[in-house]
């Protein structure tokens, strides 16, 4: 009888090995510390880890953001990758950012939108965008999505990076910057509210930078991606609402990943939003209806996902 027991533990620790060997790690391109995206990532692993079953396990990693998340999601270095609409669609057609380096990317769902933060401090001379020139203005991470705002809107101003001094830091570093006066002006991209501009609203009151309204008019034209957006003064303790420009966040992935994979992956997301939502004030703001419209063909795993 204590060869019988010993043999069923041996086999069964064999199982509990075999399935643990079986496990393998996804790896989801997030941005730095004190935006969304970071967050956004260690929520949607948690959901992937806790739902997903089939030994898949999740792990966010800090990247310089949506820019860089498609380049790292076609070398492999991660598996999914958060990214915004435009930068999706750029990163397929090889265009924007990815001149001449089309990726074979699917997306897997939409998420929160990212709306634009240009912010300084209540005190500030700085009223609208024009009134950036010659001022020390913290841009974001030189890879985040930040940087893709400016290019397309400096133009339209008559501005090139050149008129004003940048500053190429994490979000929270640079509102950080902000608080401290060694910076005129912080610029985020990144879901609302942000934790960086949270962070700052606790140091001191901010104001939201305005856009002419012929100017706003003319980005938008010229970027059909991008979307206004209404944040209530409450939001970060602001005089006024103010609107923003901004974008449709996206779950990218490899056109070559496994459909049984990318379709359990997007039921442990899509099936638990209400939990998410719990954890996350972001995820509360993600429709998952947006998967119709994205800027990129769905996966077939994620199609097959959305069509149930």
């Amino acid at each position: 009888m204590k060869n019988i027991i010993r043999g069923a533990f041996v086999a069964a620790s064999f199982a509990v090995l075999a399935q643990a060997a079986q496990a393998e790690e996804y790896r989801i391109g997030t941005a730095s510390l004190g935006g969304a995206f970071f967050p956004m990532g260690q929520g949607i692993s948690n959901l992937v880890n806790k739902y997903a079953g089939d030994g898949i396990d999740m792990v966010p990693i800090v990247t310089q953001g949506s820019v860089q998340n498609p380049r790292l999601v076609a070398q492999g270095e991660v598996e999914l990758g958060i990214t915004s609409a435009n930068l999706a669609a750029d990163a397929v057609a090889g265009a924007g950012a990815y001149d001449g380096s089309p990726m074979d990317l699917s997306a897997l769902g939409p998420l929160h939108p990212s709306v634009l933060h240009m912010v300084v401090t209540d005190g500030s001379d700085i009223q609208t965008f024009a009134d950036l020139k010659g001022k020390r203005v913290a841009v974001g991470p030189a890879g985040g999505g930040t940087m893709g705002f400016l290019n397309n809107m400096l133009p339209v101003y008559g501005l090139s990076l050149d008129d004003i001094t940048p500053s190429f830091l994490s979000y929270g570093d640079g509102f950080s910057q902000l608080s401290d006066g060694n910076v005129d002006a912080a610029l985020a991209l990144s879901g609302y509210p942000a934790a960086a501009v949270m962070q700052a609203a606790a140091s001191g009151k901010l104001r939201m930078i305005g856009m002419e309204a012929d100017k706003l008019e003319q980005i938008l034209s010229g970027n059909p991606a991008y979307s206004t957006f209404d944040i209530a003064a409450d939001v970060y303790d602001m005089d006024e609402d103010a609107q923003v420009l901004g974008v449709t966040n996206m779950l990218v992935v490899p056109a070559d990943m496994d459909a049984g994979i990318v379709e359990s992956i997007a039921a442990a997301i899509y099936d638990h939003l209400d939990e998410f939502a719990a954890e996350n004030a972001n995820a509360r703001q993600i429709d998952k209806a947006r998967a119709s419209a994205l800027a990129i063909d769905l996966h077939p795993g994620a199609a097959a996902y959305f069509a149930k």
